[in-house]
């Protein structure tokens, strides 16, 4: 019995894999380094319900976060 049935759905080897994983990490920088330093500014994240959160937290920014 495998400890991985059921998970893997599709296995992708290459440099296509490697550029997505580098693009989204890019895009997670991007959203993170505003928060960072004295001079942090806040950032906005859209709610499915309720008003929108307002923020300086880096870390509440990459949880919310979804890539594809």
């Amino acid at each position: 019995m495998s400890l991985f049935r059921g998970f893997a759905k599709q296995v992708v080897l290459g440099q296509a894999v490697r550029d997505g994983i580098l693009n989204g990490v890019n895009i997670l920088a991007d959203a993170v380094q505003v928060t960072l330093g004295p001079k942090g500014r806040n950032v906005m994240i859209e709610q499915g319900f309720g008003p929108p959160r307002i923020t300086k937290d880096g870390v509440t920014v990459a949880r919310a976060i979804e890539l594809e």
